[in-house]
């Protein structure tokens, strides 16, 4: 299993960017998908969860309105769609996927949301 992630960086307040996971390994469209950041000296954070076929999606209160989860399941990729960005969105983004009993992470893209 590989998750891949992209997109992160620096942007100011107000901006936007678009987060990718590329996903191999296994079967992709069979498993629901999450995104996770963790901010500097704070906890790991959930931040939203789409289910296998795209049809459910789960926000975290914090992000909801701001950011939307997608997936392409023909190409294997999650994605994850991040407007109106407040600097206290900045941290390192991950991907996760849980499959049986293990539990795999994608190495993190950092987004830094400053003036």
């Amino acid at each position: 299993v590989q998750l891949v992630e992209s997109g992160g960086g620096l942007v100011q307040p107000g901006g936007s960017l678009r987060l990718s996971c590329a996903a191999s390994g296994f079967t992709f469209n069979t498993y629901d998908m999450r995104w996770y950041r963790q901010a500097p000296g704070k906890e790991r954070e959930l931040v939203a969860i789409i289910s296998s076929d795209g049809s459910s999606t789960n926000y975290a209160d914090s992000v909801k309105g701001r950011f939307t989860i997608s997936r392409d399941n023909a190409k294997s990729t999650l994605f994850l769609q991040m407007n109106s960005l407040k600097s206290e969105d900045t941290a390192v983004y991950s991907c996760y996927v849980w499959i049986g009993i293990l539990n795999y992470w994608g190495q993190g893209t950092r987004v830094t949301v400053s003036s």
